[in-house]
């Protein structure tokens, strides 16, 4: 009787054990998904705050502010619902509710200013992408209307084309001012292949493809000019040889 007893409660601790374990087990699962989808959330938050900074160098249609502030709600929205005891979370949570209600201001008409540093120039070009790359992600999430992403993803097409062919012409310009021919016509005709990729036609890619041209065309206008002055150079400098070769000869 004593024996059957025994194995009785060491079977039961067995698997009191093997539930505690499981439980822990368990815990120890819910607690490293909460952390990371705490982590997946920080970083939604910092890269749309970095966005929305990049506005004072990328002019920011309403639309996309609304957008980005939306998204840095939801994040932190979910953050609270994973950490309800965090008082710093509901604080940024309340902080950022009013954010959407307040009044911002519509930049999207003014004009970009290119940075002539060519490092900034790319984070410009990169900055653009991550906001496109952005309203794809709230787009798929059904948190914007597709007509109103069409319209803001075109907008910022056409202000990275336009980033594209301004800093291209601006190099051969540049490369043409310090008389390095080629490569302006290098950055001209780079310029000039980007606008004949695009697929739609408007003021500004109808205006520059006449500009590039203009600049190519003028390009080989000096380039046939220095080759024929080169060409005339040469044939003097023969003559001159056939000249001395076949002058009278002195007599001495």
């Amino acid at each position: 009787m004593i024996v059957s007893i025994i194995i009785v409660l060491i079977v039961a601790l067995i698997v009191i054990a093997l539930w505690v374990s499981a439980v822990q087990q368990h815990k120890e699962k819910q607690e490293a998904e909460r952390r990371k989808e705490l982590t997946k959330q920080k970083a939604i938050i910092e890269e749309t705050e970095e966005a929305l900074m990049n506005s004072a160098n990328i002019p920011l249609s309403e639309n996309i502010i609304r957008v980005l502030q939306r998204r840095i709600y939801e994040a932190l929205n979910t953050m609270v619902t994973n950490s309800p005891t965090s008082k710093a979370l509901k604080s940024r949570l309340g902080e950022a509710k009013t954010h959407l209600s307040n009044a911002v201001l519509d930049n999207s008409s003014e004009a970009l200013a290119l940075p002539n540093n060519d490092k900034q120039l790319v984070g410009l070009i990169q900055g653009i992408k991550k906001l496109r790359s952005i309203l794809r992600s709230e787009h798929n999430k059904g948190r914007i209307d597709s007509q109103v992403f069409v319209l803001e993803d075109k907008r910022l097409e056409k202000l990275q084309l336009r980033i594209n062919i301004e800093s291209q012409i601006k190099r051969g310009l540049s490369a043409r001012s310090a008389s390095m021919v080629g490569s302006a016509r290098q950055y001209f005709e780079k310029a000039q292949a980007t606008l004949s990729a695009v697929t739609y036609s408007d003021e500004y890619v109808t205006a520059k493809r006449l500009e590039v041209e203009g600049y190519l065309e003028a390009i080989s206008v000096e380039l046939r000019a220095s080759n024929a002055s080169a060409l005339k150079k040469k044939t003097e400098a023969e003559q001159d040889d056939l000249d001395i070769l076949f002058a009278p000869k002195k007599k001495w």
